[in-house]
């Protein structure tokens, strides 16, 4: 029996070592090979057997809300562009498959040969800004009265006065003075500016 806990007890004892040598890597890219490196790094992962040394890559993204043509669209931005973050246990193999996948130039550390590790406060702070992909909810600072600037749209650099603001849609009506007349015009409430 004490020959079958000690067993238990260097297995466990083998799973915190791998654990504690498990780091985030940021690795370096063709810039706009991104999601491509990625796409082969999971390959090779897969066909080399090394799901036990490199366990996730991804490319840091962020949701950004854009308007193009008076049209609100949702865009996944790239947060560090030629960068690609690799979740690994650091081993001569696993090195090998990483720095020698298609469009790598690289890890980040001192001399792009020798890997450091990001800290968990970077990775924390990156995961943190990449959200769970949820629909993002804005908040008008602008309130029935106040003084705009418009920045987008046809109407770009007039001012104008809000005369209505629909939280609910992310719209907001402005009175824009068009040939001597205030005339309505509904916008996104990302094409204006409180001044």
């Amino acid at each position: 029996m004490a020959e079958g806990s000690t067993h238990k007890e260097e297995k466990k004892q083998a799973v915190e070592i791998k654990d504690k040598a498990r780091h985030w890597y940021a690795v370096h890219t063709y810039s706009g090979y991104e999601d491509a490196v990625t796409r082969y790094l999971k390959q090779r992962v897969d066909s080399l057997s090394m799901n036990d040394k490199i366990f996730n890559v991804l490319v840091p993204k962020e949701t950004k809300i854009k308007i193009k043509n008076g049209k609100r669209r949702t865009v996944a931005e790239k947060i560090y562009p030629g960068y690609v973050l690799v979740d690994m246990v650091l081993t001569e193999d696993s090195w090998y498959v990483v720095r020698n996948t298609p469009r790598v130039t690289g890890f980040v550390g001192p001399d792009s040969v020798t890997p450091t590790p990001l800290s968990k406060d970077e990775i924390d702070m990156l995961m943190a800004r990449m959200g769970t992909g949820e629909e993002k909810k804005f908040k008008i600072d602008v309130t029935v009265g106040d003084v705009v600037k418009v920045i987008d749209g046809p109407f770009k650099d007039y001012e104008a006065k809000v005369s209505e603001v629909d939280n609910e849609r992310a719209k907001v009506k402005v009175l824009v003075p068009i040939f001597g007349r205030d005339t309505v015009v509904e916008l996104d409430s990302l094409q204006i500016q409180k001044l």
